[in-house]
């Protein structure tokens, strides 16, 4: 799984609010399909999926029934 992402680990800030915003205003993502593409990354990390074959959703977990009148 090669990815587009790469986590620098020796960036750390510690400032003020101020700072922080500036910091993601200019850093972060800037479209919504940008961040819906670090969103996925960022969810194959955190559940140990790989992110060109997610897993399935199980179905079998819900069940729905209609409610008789």
């Amino acid at each position: 799984m090669k990815s587009e992402f790469k986590l620098d680990r020796t960036a750390f800030h510690a400032g003020s609010h101020q700072e922080t915003e500036k910091y993601y205003a200019k850093n972060q993502p800037k479209t919504p399909n940008e961040r819906l593409v670090a969103a996925n990354y960022l969810n194959s990390v955190a559940f140990q999926f790989d992110i060109d074959n997610p897993p399935k959703m199980d179905r079998t977990a819900f069940s729905m029934r209609k409610h008789t009148l």
